[in-house]
């Protein structure tokens, strides 16, 4: 009995490795362009296409929280989130812990740096994943990188999905702007008028200016957007830490500064030349756009002329209503039919 039932134990063994191999689970630090860079990758079946996650802010990491916002895509694709240069773990693991003026000063971010890393990290995981191609996916700030990066090697991408997608900062600002002090004026919300009175029109000097508009900005958004499930932002266990949390605070204010410059620092924003209308409208890859109905920051009345203007294989553009600038759970299923309706093959 005894040598049966180890005869059984070994097939079980057996058995369930071989169901675990076609599984992947992975979250390491990876060198990418001379530095360690932090990646998750999960997924339930590897042989699924790959879906690389490009996050906005910069800054706003996505692989702290638990995995409910693309769980259910997990049986189908193979989701990666990957920490920027300047957020999260990546800037935990290569920046000091004591955060000066001077480090902001001799350490600035660029574009082009952060372009390269995405297309490294692409390069990465086709080697790894054993792929042809993966799937980019760009939220906000992370709209402006990956349109960069599939504009700069789309041979390694099947298709480009943008959701919040700038065009040009500059002119998105203004025009956000703009549109709340119309908004606040309607509603006779003189708190906000004077507010905004008190800031002026952008452009800024002052990174913290930028700052307060957008936080006016996203409540006037959350007025008009079904909100996301809070569990979506709940931080998994083995990221809610002090310094993990630090980590995440340290870096989303080293990636705004470097975002939107602070001239009183004499730190340049990053962003200042980007303009898609000039060097963004020659898509050699399929090129999707998720915009939100109520998105005042990625206004519709701004992008939507852009991307009529794009030339690509294939090109959509879908708004959604109830939605703003963040994600809720009518823009991530809009998401899923897109790249559903892909069919890639890897």
């Amino acid at each position: 009995m005894q040598i049966r039932h180890l005869f059984f134990l070994t097939i079980f063994l057996v058995s369930n490795a071989s169901y675990n191999q076609d599984k992947i689970s992975e979250e390491k630090f990876v060198n990418i362009e001379g530095i360690d860079q932090w990646i998750t990758i999960k997924g339930n079946d590897n042989s699924n296409p790959v879906i690389l996650l490009i996050h906005g802010g910069p800054g706003s990491t996505m692989s702290q929280y638990k995995d409910d916002i693309y769980a259910d895509w997990l049986k189908d694709f193979t989701i990666v989130h990957w920490d920027q240069r300047g957020a999260g773990k990546t800037f935990g693991k290569n920046h000091p812990k004591e955060i000066t003026e001077d480090f902001y000063l001799k350490n600035p971010l660029s574009v082009e740096k952060m372009t390269n890393d995405g297309i490294a990290v692409t390069q990465y995981l086709i080697k790894h994943l054993n792929k042809n191609k993966v799937i980019l996916m760009g939220t906000s700030w992370g709209s402006i990188l990956a349109t960069q990066m599939a504009q700069k090697n789309p041979n390694i991408f099947h298709a480009y999905i943008g959701h919040a997608q700038f065009v040009n900062f500059d002119n998105n600002i203004k025009n956000a702007y703009s549109q709340v002090y119309e908004m606040a004026e309607a509603k006779e919300n003189k708190s906000t008028l004077t507010k905004l009175g008190e800031l002026g029109a952008p452009p800024y000097k002052r990174a913290k200016n930028y700052g307060q508009l957008l936080r006016v900005i996203k409540q006037f958004e959350k007025e008009s957007a079904t909100p996301a499930p809070t569990s979506w932002w709940e931080i998994a266990d083995s990221y809610e830490n002090n310094e993990d949390s630090r980590d995440r605070y340290n870096g989303d204010d080293y990636s705004f500064l470097n975002l939107v410059g602070d001239e009183t620092m004499g730190i340049k924003s990053m962003v200042s030349n980007i303009n898609f209308d000039k060097t963004g409208l020659i898509f050699r890859l399929p090129v999707f756009m998720i915009q939100g109905e109520n998105d005042i920051l990625c206004s519709k009345e701004l992008n939507k002329p852009y991307f009529e203007k794009i030339r690509a294989p294939r090109k959509e553009y879908v708004v959604v209503s109830k939605a703003a600038h963040g994600f809720n759970e009518a823009i991530i299923k809009k998401q899923y039919e897109i790249v559903k309706s892909l069919q890639v093959q890897n």
